[in-house]
């Protein structure tokens, strides 16, 4: 994980804002989301695993299913998940669509990998987009 220090960083905004800001430029909203805080992702590369801009942001009122919810942005991060090469890359024939649909999903090998030196600039510049964009409004 490497952090980068970002002027968003502490600032507020509606949750719904942030989507309709963030979703057309390729940011998601993280898988590992709860109730009271999440991320948002921005899939850099899938090199060897999956190498991800992490937005964290935590709800200051309200929970993060409720309309209109704020939420305070975290420091944004560079993330790197490696997964186990093998456990899915043959589907068995007598498996039933029932399992094959659970198995398809496994365990990040190795939830913090070291991430590839050549993203960091990219990583960078996203933020430095992020900043420009949050900050116009």
């Amino acid at each position: 994980m490497i952090p980068i220090p970002s002027t968003i960083e502490g600032k507020t905004y509606q949750l719904y804002k942030l989507e309709k800001e963030l979703k057309p430029l390729g940011y998601s909203i993280g898988g590992s989301w709860d109730y009271d805080h999440g991320s948002f992702d921005y899939k850099i590369d899938d090199e060897v695993g999956y190498q991800f801009l992490r937005v964290p942001f935590a709800a200051v009122d309200g929970q993060l299913d409720s309309q209109g919810t704020t939420v305070q942005l975290g420091r944004p991060f560079l993330l790197s998940h490696k997964y186990q090469i093998g456990l899915d890359d043959h589907v068995e024939s007598d498996m039933d669509f029932m399992s094959a649909s659970i198995d398809q999903f496994q365990e990040p090998q190795d939830p913090d990998a070291k991430f590839p030196e050549k993203y960091i600039d990219l990583g960078k510049s996203l933020v430095k987009e992020l900043e420009s964009i949050l900050e116009d409004d």
